[in-house]
């Protein structure tokens, strides 16, 4: 989740471990539906814990596809897939999002007496968003990395939970193909590479708490093009459209002043895309350590700072499980680029109300930059807001 920090997989897996509990959960919104989240996105993030593990302190040397697969000399890591796909024929829209986090439960390797044993543990979600009928559909899944039930692999590239994949193909990995179904919705999808991958943060290193080594190192593919077909509430269609992905692996990252983040993924039709996020501090000041990438349409991209991005909330959104408020719309403004931009859910119910609640979502884009009108689609993520405190949900907005 964005920005994207899997070591809030890690806690929810650590949570099932302690209770002996391995099962695949299969969930989606229901009427009267409860809060089922039991784990603190914002507390998964903390330097605590880190003996004996990999950290990302410095900046690194990437390759691919090597960097695609598994890391496991690090505490936790994850792959993150979203995209806004059309039907072909009417044009009817859809956004999904498939993602995988892998969770380490020990630095050192397991010395297996059988195929069950292991210190690796795997969390998925996957989500589907019918614009045409306002609905959201979603589910959620854990195994263990052991027995074939779950893993990760470089070469060739592939991800897995059970029958949830992300397989590669090709010297470079692509295309890739990507199939996952639940009930209510599957996608069946090939994605292949549309640009060059995108270094975060400091060539890859991604700073995101005060300490050393609480940073991910964070690799973007921000422009995929996507076809294939999606199942929706008993309907198939095929679909194209354009998917992102984020890799990312770390040890630790937030600071304790930290409440959330704000994580907005954009690709313009005029084939740029910005990536940026904001973590929301207690005392509602500006953080320092919130960054991007801004990426032209030939695939050169540009850091992004903080002072290079304004963030201005035009709506909100209340969630009917308990009130909670969340961001719904914004305004976002890169003035060095004259690039002002209004972002809008494409339905206001997209929140994921799982182990680990949140919400994430596809949204449209409309604005301007000096060269005229700039249109395109994008994804949202908002952590933190159903978890906080009284008083500290507001966190800092311009």
């Amino acid at each position: 989740m964005t920005g994207r920090w899997g070591a809030v997989g890690m806690l929810v897996l650590f949570l099932l471990l302690g209770l002996g509990l391995w099962w695949v959960a299969e969930m989606g919104p229901g009427e009267g539906e409860e809060v089922r989240a039991t784990i603190s996105a914002t507390a998964a993030i903390g330097g605590t814990d880190t003996e004996g593990y990999a950290r990302a302190t410095d900046s690194r040397a990437f390759r691919f596809p090597e960097d695609y697969g598994p890391h496991p000399e690090f505490r936790t890591e994850w792959w993150y897939l979203t995209g806004n796909l059309r039907h072909s024929s009417s044009g009817r829209r859809f956004g999904y999002q498939l993602t995988f986090f892998r969770n380490a439960l020990s630095p050192e390797k397991v010395g297996r007496q059988s195929a069950w044993d292991a210190n690796q543990l795997w969390m998925a979600h996957l989500a589907v968003t019918d614009v045409a009928s306002q609905e959201h559909v979603y589910e959620e899944r854990f195994a263990r990395g052991a027995a074939g039930l779950a893993g990760a692999q470089g070469e060739p590239f592939r991800v897995w939970l059970e029958d949830w994949e992300i397989l590669g193909s090709g010297d470079d990995a692509f295309p890739l193909t990507v199939r996952a179904e639940m009930d209510g919705g599957a996608v069946d999808l090939t994605l292949a590479q549309g640009k060059p991958p995108v270094l975060q943060g400091e060539e890859g290193l991604s700073r995101k708490g005060p300490e050393p080594g609480d940073a991910s190192y964070y690799v973007s593919l921000t422009r995929l093009p996507t076809s294939g077909t999606l199942l929706v509430d008993g309907g198939q269609f095929e679909v194209e459209g354009t998917s992102w992905m984020d890799r990312e692996w770390s040890t630790s990252a937030l600071g304790e002043d930290h409440v959330g983040w704000d994580w907005f993924s954009l690709q313009l039709e005029d084939d740029r895309e910005l990536m940026f996020f904001e973590l929301r501090r207690r005392d509602g000041q500006l953080e320092p350590l919130n960054h991007g990438a801004f990426v032209d349409a030939d695939g050169s991209y540009r850091v992004l700072s903080a002072d290079d991005v304004e963030i201005h909330v035009l709506d909100r959104w209340t969630s009917p499980l308990d009130g909670t408020e969340y961001p719904s719309g914004w305004r976002v403004r890169l003035p060095t680029l004259n690039l002002d931009l209004t972002v809008e859910p494409m339905v206001r119910n997209q929140e994921m109300n799982l182990s680990v609640r949140y919400w994430e979502g596809a949204v449209r884009v409309t604005g301007r930059d000096p060269d005229g009108t700039v249109d395109g689609v994008g994804f949202v993520e908002l952590t933190g807001y159903g978890e906080a405190r009284e008083g500290e949900r507001e966190g800092r907005f311009r």
